[in-house]
Parts: structure tokens; sequence; C-alpha cells
């Protein structure tokens, strides 16, 4: 079944889905884990719209890959076209909020990185990019506030916030916005927080969207399960 965006009450966005791009190592302590350098300026590539499947529909392993890694990414729903534009001007063209993931065929990316060639195969491959169903963007008075987390059979595997971003979340899609057009129905996926690993058959994750509030503590803004099927 076609990818649809949708919110999470259930309304279907207006657009169809375009492309899916996507920020490498913009959380220090994920290069690190990795054992890659921190990029001085953001490190972009895309996914296409054939990558994208429902977060909700059971994840499916490519067969014969290697290790399939999860990388956790607050998923920003672009609402209207953004060209070159200021960082002033990012948040009005905002649709909506919520979680994707970024898999990640491990060793082949490492085989392709050594040889110096694209990383498409081990990132762009069908059903490589989950995605939630997207919070609007009015109900989020202080999107530099998000953050998210990634639960794995009931073990917290990742959380990370936007303050935490080397690029933070406004300046990285006006940074986007400098090189690529983005289209209403356009994702922009805005890196992981350290903590990724191998996916393995049967595992039930739990990933919620939060906010973190003027006295440190967290909200839920929106909580989304997916498992793992063989």
């Amino acid at each position: 079944m076609q990818y649809q965006h949708r919110f999470v009450d259930g309304q279907r966005a207006a657009w169809p889905l375009g492309k899916v791009v996507c920020v490498g190592r913009n959380y220090a302590e994920h290069a690190k884990e990795l054992n890659n350098p921190v990029p001085t300026s953001p490190l972009l590539f895309m996914k296409p719209a054939t990558s994208a499947v429902a977060l909700k529909a059971p994840i499916h392993l490519p067969l014969n890959q290697g290790p399939c890694h999860f990388e956790t990414e607050i998923a920003v729903l672009i609402g209207e076209t953004i060209r070159q534009a200021s960082v002033e001007t990012i948040a009005p063209k905002v649709a909506g909020y919520g979680i994707g993931l970024d898999l990640t065929l491990r060793q082949l990316q490492d085989q392709l990185k050594a040889k110096g060639y694209p990383w498409e195969m081990a990132k762009a491959f069908d059903g490589a990019c989950p995605l939630s169903a997207f919070v609007p963007a009015q109900a989020i008075v202080h999107p530099e506030h998000l953050g998210l987390s990634t639960h794995i059979n009931g073990e917290l595997r990742q959380c990370g916030f936007v303050s935490e971003m080397i690029t933070p979340l406004f300046e990285l899609i006006a940074f986007i916005s400098q090189h690529f057009t983005l289209q209403a129905g356009d994702v922009v996926m805005t890196g992981t927080p350290a903590g990724v690993g191998a996916l393995n058959p049967g595992d039930q994750l739990s990933l919620s969207l939060l906010v973190r509030n003027a006295d440190n503590s967290t909200t839920t803004l929106a909580q989304f399960n997916a498992s793992v099927e063989n």
C-alpha cells in the first residue's frame, strides 16, 4: 500500500510525500559511537518516496543484507514551499512534527563508505523510512524544546532533544533550502541521538515525541508503537 501522510487524529494530509531529506551525524554522541568525525556543516542525503512506510505497519527487515539498525529521529512535515529561506521564516511553513526511523543496513553502509561510494543502497531501500502520524505544528508552541525517546522491548535505548543537535531544527531546514527546494509534503529527518543498534525479529518498539518543560521535566506529545516481523 502506498504511503500517505496522516495527522495523529487520523486525518490525511493534503499532499503526497515528495522526498525525504536526511542529515547525518547531527548529534555529536551518535557520531562518536560510530567512530565518525563530527561534521562542520550538515551532512545531507535523501531517501525516495518509495522508502516510506507507515510506522504502525510491521517492519520487515531486508533478507541476507546483514544487520539493520534503527535510528530514531524527529521528522518534520513541510507544509509550504521553502527555497533559500532564512531561519526566521521556517516555522510557519511546517505542517507537523512526528517520529521517523532511518533504517540502515550498517554492514553495507560501512562497505560503501570504505570505498568512497554513496550510501543509498544502505539507507534508501524499500521500507527504509517508517514514518509516524504527525502532530500538527500549531499544537506545539516551542518546537525548539522537542525531543524523542526509543524503547525496545521495554528498554530505553535512545533519548535526545533538539537542544542537543549540532544544527538545530529551523537552522537545519534553512540550510537544506539553500541547496534543495522543499515542497509541501516533503519530510525532513533531523538526525538521531546515540544508542542506535540492530533490530531483530519480534522486537517491540515504543517511540515517543517529547517536549521539555520549563522545569526540565518532559511531556509526551505522542507515542507510537511498532513491531519487527520475520
